[in-house]
């Protein structure tokens, strides 16, 4: 059956696949018969992600993307790719009165600095094919909002979606594509933790036109039509998904 989406015969690498968007992307990409490579800090739960796979030859690595000295090590044991998704990343609420070097330091080394990085070290070590595609999980606090308390998260999001637009260009005379995805508030383990009421949840989903959060999958999906064949003309964009939130 023809597919324009399909991921057979590509080697796909996505950091962050232990849970939330991370685990979907794995997932969704082997059901479209990509060889799947995941990565993250937590064994069980990355794990829990490899087992529930499609298909054969996937693999795993266990790896502390905040430890940036390690990065060239875990780009050199890599196969060649089609494909990578820089997914992995942290959110951490501090009012901008409260930043200290620290708290500065820890997002932006997990969500910009290592991303960025591990961009590097795939083309520096020739581990990215022509005609590849490399994908950022971004989100619209990154350049379409702002909210109390995510001054940090914001900061380190809206400079992943510099770094798009201008590694898309350079990247361009490669044939190797380069964008990113900004979704909205997507429903994952951290809303069923108890740290926000089911109440608080259901009214903050109401700001929505589409009256609900996003799904893991949905996310997924976006990624892969940017991975896949599909988006062969498509670089440098920053592909929006938040239920028609920023409309208003």
């Amino acid at each position: 059956m023809y597919n324009p989406f399909t991921l057979e015969d590509k080697t796909i690498f996505i950091t962050g696949a232990s849970s939330g968007i991370g685990k979907a992307i794995a997932i969704e990409c082997s059901k479209l018969g990509a060889k799947v490579i995941i990565t993250g800090r937590n064994e069980k739960r990355l794990n829990d992600t490899f087992n529930q796979l499609e298909g054969d030859g996937h693999d795993k690595v266990i790896a502390d993307l905040s430890k940036l000295d390690e990065i060239p090590q875990l780009v050199k044991d890599l196969p060649v790719l089609d494909g990578c998704v820089n997914n992995a990343g942290i959110a951490k609420t501090i009012l901008t009165s409260f930043i200290s070097i620290d708290s500065l330091e820890e997002i932006i080394q997990i969500n910009t600095i290592a991303p960025i990085l591990l961009t590097q070290q795939l083309l520096k070590q020739k581990k990215i094919k022509k005609d590849s595609s490399i994908v950022f999980t971004s989100s619209i606090s990154g350049n379409r909002i702002a909210s109390l308390g995510n001054v940090l998260y914001s900061t380190s999001k809206g400079a992943i979606n510099g770094f798009v637009k201008n590694a898309a260009l350079d990247l361009a005379p490669k044939k190797i594509r380069v964008n990113s995805v900004t979704p909205g508030m997507i429903q994952t383990e951290i809303y069923s933790e108890g740290l926000i009421s089911q109440e608080q949840l259901l009214e903050d989903a109401k700001k929505y036109p589409l009256k609900r959060y996003g799904k893991p999958e949905e996310v997924a999906y976006a990624i892969i039509y940017l991975l896949s064949d599909a988006s062969a003309w498509v670089t440098g964009t920053n592909l929006l998904i938040d239920g028609g939130f920023t409309l208003q």
